[in-house]
């Protein structure tokens, strides 16, 4: 009797070994269930960092473009040749080619499509390309599903765009909830030091808000003087940041670490984890800091993270997206801890990476029944 091919899975991404999107998708590719799929990375970029997290069942596909939209005649021709059942793409901008270029793609290829922000706000914060709104609209509507981490995502891209509720899917972002609590010990209290130390982790861009945490230290340290801050990530602000750090007179409190492949080997020595974004989606630090059980002080970058912080014990989420606001909540937190206090935060645990998975591969499993119809 012969044997019926598992469906063919192709995963997307510009690199790994970046950022939070970078990591999901490196999850996906790691929990999806090898036995049911046969699981492929295309990687259009740098190759770095790449294979090293990825267990030895998923094939990796370097195309080694420059950037994403030199690699299109690259992408094409790994399209073709696998002729895959499914390509799950994990970023926007990457998206926005696979879209475009799916008129040259196998006839029989579902395509989902994975937004990682909030639509209105990205648009709204500018910084992006004139013609993003445009391509939103018009190549946001060749997809078969586009996933968002929450249902304020959803609501504002249907809001936004136009798209139909039955095109967008809701789904959790995957995180190793165990791996992280094994690594670090949640209850561990191993900080030495009792003075404040703060941890913020993320791509330095704008959007990212680094800028307004360090004014919001520049507070702090007047009434904590010994507080010190480590900034963990790379990206385009860095210089810029830097030169910030230097003029606000911080740069012996500051400690831009860089970027770190396993960023909850930094919790142990923090007092507590800072999310100063101007807008997100649904960012993989924030729940790596909860899984890792550090204190949390955030700004209300996104309706899905207040909805998803609000009242929460060991959690403060600051009035408003401003330095002071962010400096006001880092003191009120600060004013409250014990030395070394963890949190359990419950919230967390729909983001495990196996409830997550399950349901990714449920979504995959819909839209190949569909395609077979």
């Amino acid at each position: 009797m012969p044997v019926t091919p598992r469906p063919r899975i192709l995963l997307l991404i510009p690199h790994l070994g970046g950022g939070g999107a970078e990591r999901v998708i490196s999850l996906i590719a790691q929990g999806l269930d090898q036995e049911k799929y046969e699981l492929h990375l295309g990687v259009v970029t740098r190759a770095e960092n790449c294979a090293e997290s990825l267990p030895p069942w998923v094939y990796v596909h370097f195309l080694e473009a420059h950037r994403v939209r030199a690699g299109a005649l690259r992408l094409v021709k790994l399209v073709r040749r696998l002729n895959p059942d499914l390509i799950l793409s994990g970023m926007f901008h990457l998206s926005f080619l696979v879209l475009l270029l799916r008129p040259l793609f196998p006839g029989n290829t579902r395509v989902l499509v994975r937004q990682n922000g909030t639509v209105s706000a990205s648009l709204a914060f500018g910084g992006l390309p004139w013609y993003t709104r445009f391509f939103y609209q018009t190549l946001y509507r060749n997809a078969d599903q586009i996933i968002c981490q929450t249902q304020s995502m959803a609501s504002d891209l249907s809001l936004e765009l136009g798209i139909q509720q039955s095109q967008l899917a809701v789904l959790p972002n995957p995180v190793n909830v165990d791996e992280i609590r094994n690594s670090i010990g949640v209850n561990s209290a191993s900080r030495i030091s009792n003075e404040p130390h703060l941890l913020a982790v993320g791509r330095l861009s704008r959007e990212k808000g680094f800028d307004l945490l360090l004014r919001a230290l520049v507070v702090v340290r007047r009434q904590l003087p010994n507080a010190t801050l480590s900034i963990v990530g790379t990206g385009p602000e860095e210089s810029s940041l830097k030169a910030e750090c230097h003029s606000l007179r911080l740069d012996e409190a500051v400690n831009f670490a860089g970027q770190v492949a396993q960023p909850w080997k930094c919790f142990s020595d923090a007092t507590l984890f800072v999310l100063p974004s101007r807008h997100e989606g649904m960012p993989n630090a924030l729940l790596e800091a909860a899984a890792g059980g550090l204190p949390i002080v955030a700004l209300p970058t996104s309706g899905g993270v207040v909805e998803l912080l609000r009242k929460q014990p060991g959690v403060w989420v600051a009035d408003e997206v401003s330095a002071e606001a962010l400096a006001a909540s880092l003191l009120s937190a600060l004013g409250s801890l014990r030395q070394g206090e963890h949190f359990a935060h419950p919230f967390v645990e729909e983001f495990r990476m196996d409830r997550a998975i399950k349901a990714y591969e449920a979504l995959i499993d819909r839209s190949l029944e569909e395609k077979v119809r």
